[in-house]
């Protein structure tokens, strides 16, 4: 029995839909260096024929072993219920121009950035490589260890402050760590010298996540996804509460006999049995819930910090701004984000829908963005009502070059509450909470908030598998679920 507190199933992962319009609030890439994973994205929806060079087999590498698939339809599956290969393009707009990302030593990026401000940020890289003095207590340190200290402070503080909303000092190493802790410039350019000799197949084990090239794409969003898993468990008899959120949780002892549960329609709290809890919900709820008799224990679990986010969905007849590579007519750039960097505006990241899947957009003469912004609940930005928070992001965009606010058709917007746990404040002392938790025999923390760990998609999916196979092996290999996205088989890099 699943218990879910939205009103749709996906989390942080469903398809938000605008008038036939729809936005996925993160940027979802269907690529896993699990072959489980993969295989299982693909058993619910599989990868299209007529929308794939369908005489060639996509190759998945792992572990130094490849595996192909030929794409094709269910029999049972309707002709949207399929996964397109899409290919990955994401730049940087700094300075009012774009940026390669990754960064790439290439004619475009010395125009941009200018030949001398190129030659510093490599004698700056070239010093951090060889020195590597700084001991890595912060994600300042981690950064500048990898990249030198003018190429962190022009591509990565801003931009990683305006996420977090605290300097790059006062955040864990670990989250770099977890995050982006595979790439590196050698890398990058690497994979520029390399690419135009490697295979074109969509799971690419052996490279670095934010250097992949192509990935899969659920024909509407990533909500498809999880609406198709939710309607195959209704099938089998399984069931789904939405707007259902846990307020309680029975325990006898160290073991958890039952969860309070409140309808949010109704307002009728209820008491649901339950032989074993896979709990999402945030870790500090949860503890508060367990009502730990450590008060330390309590403190650090109340003050676990999260960012907030909300997006705003854009619709326009066309851009400007954009480039070269634009499209004609109406400039769409063909990008599937865009990293705002620059230090006069709020947002932080631009989607553009369009380029994830045609489907995503009711008119294909316009273009729907997604403006994304992180902020804290009760901020300035939270703050803000939908509507003015819609022209708020348009004149930001407007202000950056990007569009002319005559050119908005419409819009609408969407907040997410502890959308990204946080490493900082109290998250040092997060061993204690997990002590705490793992004690009750028949508790599975699992996913972002679950664990409060920057999980991606594919991670939260690994632990939550590892959850089940513990049930089944009466609670043995536990604590097999805390390994996910710290090993290197698990491992991968920021979006």
């Amino acid at each position: 029995m699943v218990f879910e507190a939205d009103g749709q199933v996906g989390g942080i992962s469903k398809t938000v839909n605008y008038r036939g319009n729809r936005m996925d609030l993160g940027g979802h890439r269907f690529f896993s260096k699990s072959d489980w994973v993969m295989r299982w994205w693909q058993d619910i929806l599989p990868v299209a024929a007529d929308l794939t060079d369908s005489t060639t087999p996509l190759r998945t590498t792992y572990q130094g072993q490849s595996k192909e698939f030929m794409p094709g339809i269910h029999a049972s599956a309707s002709s949207d219920a399929v996964m397109l290969v899409r290919r990955r393009l994401s730049r940087i707009f700094y300075r009012r121009r774009f940026f390669d990302y990754p960064l790439k030593l290439s004619a475009s990026t010395l125009r941009s950035m200018g030949a001398a401000e190129t030659f510093k940020i490599g004698l700056s890289y070239g010093r951090a490589r060889m020195a590597r003095i700084r001991p890595e207590k912060s994600l300042e340190d981690f950064l500048i260890n990898r990249f030198g200290y003018r190429l962190y402070r022009t591509f990565f503080k801003d931009y990683t402050e305006k996420v977090w909303g605290v300097p790059c000092s006062g955040i864990s190493a670990e989250w770099g760590v977890q995050r982006i802790r595979g790439l590196s410039i050698t890398k990058a350019l690497a994979h520029a010298v390399t690419t135009p000799f490697r295979s074109s197949g969509t799971a690419q084990k052996r490279t670095e996540t934010s250097l992949i090239e192509r990935f899969l794409y659920p024909t509407f969003g990533p909500g498809q996804m999880w609406e198709e898993v939710a309607r195959r468990i209704a099938q089998l008899g399984g069931h789904i509460h939405l707007n259902h959120r846990v307020v309680g949780v029975e325990r006898d002892d160290f073991r958890i006999t039952a969860i309070r549960v409140r309808d949010e329609g109704t307002g009728l709290v209820r008491l649901a049995p339950c032989d074993h809890l896979i709990s999402t919900m945030p870790v500090r709820d949860l503890t508060g819930f367990l009502d730990a008799a450590d008060e330390d224990v309590a403190r650090i679990a109340r003050n676990l910090p999260y960012r907030d986010f909300m997006t705003v969905g854009l619709l326009v007849r066309r851009m400007v701004g954009t480039g070269q590579h634009a499209a004609p007519g109406n400039g769409m750039p063909p990008d599937n984000w865009i990293y705002i960097q620059e230090p006069d505006v709020k947002i932080g990241r631009l989607q553009v829908f369009n380029n994830w899947s045609p489907a995503m957009v009711a008119d294909p003469n316009t273009i729907w963005l997604g403006l994304e912004y992180f902020c804290t609940e009760g901020d300035e930005l939270w703050a803000m009502n939908d509507s003015g928070f819609i022209e708020f992001a348009a004149g930001e965009l407007e202000k950056i070059g990007l569009i002319h606010r005559r050119d908005v058709v419409g819009g609408t917007l969407v907040r997410v509450h502890k959308a990204y746990p946080a490493y900082f404040g109290s998250y040092g002392e997060l061993g204690r909470v997990r002590k705490f938790l793992d004690q009750f025999s028949n508790l599975y923390p699992v996913g972002r908030n679950g664990m409060h760990r920057y999980n991606n998609q594919d991670h939260s999916m690994l632990a939550a598998k590892l959850a089940v196979d513990s049930i089944l092996d009466h609670g043995k290999g536990k604590e097999r679920m805390w390994d996910v996205n710290t090993e290197d088989d698990y491992h991968e890099a920021t979006k």
